[in-house]
């Protein structure tokens, strides 16, 4: 429809169908494997439900006994308030394991711990009010004997001060393997409006008092010593400095109405590095007192406890069928299909399949066009054997455009042996010869050349490649009485018209010298009307000859294949041939358009629709 530009325009792909019955078998072979794949991730990864994360909260209640044996104090009992530690924090509990006690510290003066780089030899080696972060108290100024060789800063501090650095072994409280510990855990997931705990309904006050993890991964309920284990650490050694263990609760729940599932899993890992040699201060430890009065005067016991924090992670997700993300979902696989596409393709264009049909596939589905501003054209000098690529400028002249590269001249075979046998026949007949009638150059030219439809010219040729339209050339043919006059200054022949593009300009030499459109095997292989006639009938034996305007346009441009077949022989491919200006205005003469108007310089890759349906090619 005329003037209704791209919106009255559709866009398709080409389509190549391949008659094979290995490549057919092969394409539903793996669009089959794909569709398989894209159905078992769908139902493994449930890619059809709206997935919502969960909200926690954790609550945790410690239970356990254990007889302790304290240096200086006996055997002691500890429960859960004493071994439990001072405050509980948020989704996590600790459990003391081992302890070093210093009892009855008082508020006094006493010596500091002889410690690497705290020695002194006399008062001046202490600073009244010093301190740092390893003091125990703060300096008196008075350097005193802390054992029988070594003095030590006096401080004012709870006395005596702590000696002991390194934790008991075995752990004092090793028992505490045996305590137990109830997770409480409550999610929820608001989108779905679902609420859900660890302690199923089914869970009675009869059940959680026998339940263990042993024979039910649903207990809530679960031994300090088994949760170490199946972290994969021994509790013995790992209460000696204490350490952290993460208990890890996962919930993935369907909420799907026929496969509703909503259940949590436990696992255990080992959150902190366990190696001593390779850690700076490992373990866990904290210090924390006991405060009494004796006499009126307050005193203390100091624990430093040394044990195990477990940290209670909970994460998890939960889903239900959405029909949106079921679209989206199928919507995103489609593409997997392409792999079939790219498989073949690889497959055909390997030597694993026959390499003709991946030529014979590679022509039909691959149509390469040139560049019209990147054109590669050959240029071929008659005083020259090789074979010139230049690319196409449009400002400096053809003739003047230094090549990208210079290929050797290869000869057509069957061309060649043709022209021996016409220049064995003798001189060529004159070619002053009278022209058709229908060759009148008296006619005034219309706006655009029509030739006869019914001629069929060879595509591989380009029109007129080098000149814009010239005027109607004189009838009687007569040479141009001084051509030196308009002589182009790169024309080397002296036969050569001026043109207006930079393209058209080219001469049939390098050098100086004769032009090779007045030499004799012009004449014989390029003007000459029987053979050019033969070569038309050649081609196209059924064909009525061409009458009327038809006629010398078809003469024109089977001249111009002649030429180029005898100047280029097989030019490079994805090259286009370019034609001297002297040899297309000796063409032109001999051949003239009634109308006067010629196509003009046009490379075959860019050529319009239109001008093949003109005959112009």
């Amino acid at each position: 429809m005329p003037g209704c530009g791209l919106l009255c325009q559709y866009d398709t792909s080409k389509l190549v169908r391949i008659q094979s019955v290995r490549l057919g078998s092969l394409k539903w072979s793996l669009n089959a494997a794909i569709l398989l794949f894209i159905c078992v991730m769908l139902l493994w990864n449930r890619s059809y439900q709206e997935v919502e994360l969960l909200v926690s909260s954790v609550t945790t209640k410690v239970k356990g006994v254990a007889r302790v044996r304290l240096p200086g104090a006996g055997d002691v009992v500890w429960d859960q308030v004493d071994y439990s530690g001072p405050s509980q924090e948020k989704n996590s509990f600790f459990v003391v394991t081992n302890v070093i006690v210093t009892q009855n510290q008082k508020q006094g003066k006493c010596p500091e711990v002889p410690l690497k780089g705290r020695l002194c030899r006399s008062d001046a080696d202490c600073e009244a009010g010093g301190w740092d972060q390893q003091s125990h108290g703060i300096q008196t100024g008075s350097c005193l004997k802390a054992d029988v060789l070594k003095k030590t800063c006096e401080v004012s501090a709870w006395c005596p001060v702590e000696t002991r650095t390194k934790p008991p072994r075995p752990a004092l409280l090793a028992a505490a393997e045996n305590f137990t510990v109830l997770i409480k855990n409550n999610i929820r997931f608001p989108a779905f409006h679902f609420i859900r705990r660890n302690i199923l309904p089914e869970m009675n006050d009869g059940y959680l008092r026998s339940c263990r993890r042993d024979n039910d991964t649903l207990c809530p309920i679960f031994r300090l010593g088994d949760v170490v284990r199946e972290a994969g650490e021994k509790f013995s050694e790992m209460a000696v400095e204490g350490g952290v263990i993460g208990i890890l609760i996962r919930w993935d729940c369907n909420l799907d109405r026929l496969m509703r599932r909503c259940l949590p899993s436990y696992s255990f890992r080992r959150l902190d590095e366990k190696e001593s040699n390779r850690t700076l201060y490992p373990g866990l430890n904290f210090r924390f007192a006991k405060y009494s009065s004796v006499d009126g005067a307050e005193q203390r016991t100091l624990y430093k406890a040394f044990g195990i924090r477990f940290d209670v992670l909970v994460f998890g997700q939960a889903g239900r069928f959405s029909f949106v993300q079921l679209v989206l979902y199928v919507g995103s696989t489609l593409s997997y299909y392409a792999l079939t596409t790219v498989m073949i393709d690889w497959l055909i264009g390997t030597s694993c399949y026959s390499a003709e049909v991946g030529q014979i596939y590679s022509e039909k589905k691959v149509e390469s066009v040139a560049d019209k501003q990147k054109c590669i054209l050959c240029v071929s000098y008659v005083d020259e054997r090789n074979i010139r690529l230049v690319k196409r400028s449009q400002k400096k002249s053809l003739q003047l455009v230094k090549p990208t590269s210079v290929q050797p001249h290869k000869e057509d075979i069957g061309h060649l042996r043709a022209a021996i046998f016409l220049l064995q026949l003798g001189p060529a007949p004159d070619s002053s010869h009278k022209p058709d009638p229908a060759h009148d150059s008296s006619h005034k030219p219309d706006l655009a050349h029509n030739p006869d439809p019914s001629h069929k010219p060879d595509p591989a040729h380009d029109p007129d490649p080098s000149h814009k339209p010239d005027p109607a050339p004189d009838s009687s043919h007569k040479p141009d009485p001084a051509p030196e006059r308009r002589r182009p200054a790169w024309c080397q022949c002296g036969s050569c018209a001026a043109s207006s593009l930079p393209q058209e300009e080219l001469c049939c030499r390098r050098s100086a010298g004769a032009c090779v459109a007045s030499s004799p095997p012009f004449e014989r292989l390029v003007l000459r009307r029987p053979l050019l006639e033969a070569v038309l009938l050649y081609r196209d034996p059924l064909a009525p000859p061409p009458a009327g305007r038809g006629r010398a346009a078809a003469l024109r441009h089977c001249a111009y294949g002649q030429y180029v077949s005898w100047r280029f022989g097989v030019p490079p491919p994805g090259a286009h041939p370019a034609i001297p200006s002297c040899c297309v205005r000796r063409v032109r003469d001999e051949y003239p358009s009634p109308d006067g108007r010629y196509g003009g310089f046009r490379p075959a890759g860019t050529a319009s629709v239109q001008a093949a349906a003109n005959g112009e090619l």
